[in-house]
């Protein structure tokens, strides 16, 4: 069950983020979107609307979740890099996976979204310089502080991890 909830392993940030991993991590981010949308573009109904684990949720809503969790992603890297030390808001991504939109939606809303967004958020990161990197928000679970550099790398986890998850049924369902 650990495997299939996470199927890359959980998060392990390295002590020392390079530029040469920041450089990886981008192109993770500015890949995700299309890599997701050839992925999917081919699922029925039926496939969308399978979960990918027992308990867990729907290919749709991964694909939903993507979009909401990244637009909260941007927002915060824009907070850190106007305010001092804000403390952001968290969100109950559990309920936000229970709406309607992320239940029943096209995943063609939140892929076109992704696309635009991650373009716009990859535009900003390749222009922080190593300063603006090093600036931080803070996490109210916690009261943690995430740096920039770390929520790069937080983020393309993020990606590869909800990937594995679609991927890895697909390739248990025969749908490749």
């Amino acid at each position: 069950m650990e495997h299939l909830k996470y199927p890359i392993g959980k998060i392990d940030l390295p002590k020392e983020i390079t530029s040469e991993l920041i450089n990886q991590w981008v192109k993770i981010i500015e890949e995700f979107p299309v890599k997701l949308d050839k992925l999917t573009s081919n699922l029925t109904t039926e496939q969308l609307d399978t979960p990918y684990r027992d308990g867990g949720w729907t290919v749709r809503q991964v694909v939903h979740h993507c979009a909401d969790s990244h637009h909260n992603s941007y927002t915060r890297f824009k907070w850190a890099l106007t305010e001092d030390a804000p403390i952001i808001k968290a969100y109950y991504e559990d309920r936000w996976a229970e709406l309607f939109d992320t239940k029943n939606a096209p995943i063609e809303l939140s892929i076109a979204y992704l696309k635009a967004l991650h373009n716009k958020w990859v535009y900003l990161l390749k222009g922080l310089k190593d300063n603006d990197l090093s600036t931080y928000f803070i996490h109210p679970e916690g009261n943690k502080k995430v740096t920039l550099k770390e929520n790069i790398g937080i983020y393309a986890w993020h990606c590869n991890h909800h990937y594995a998850h679609i991927e890895n049924l697909a390739i248990r369902k025969n749908w490749l």
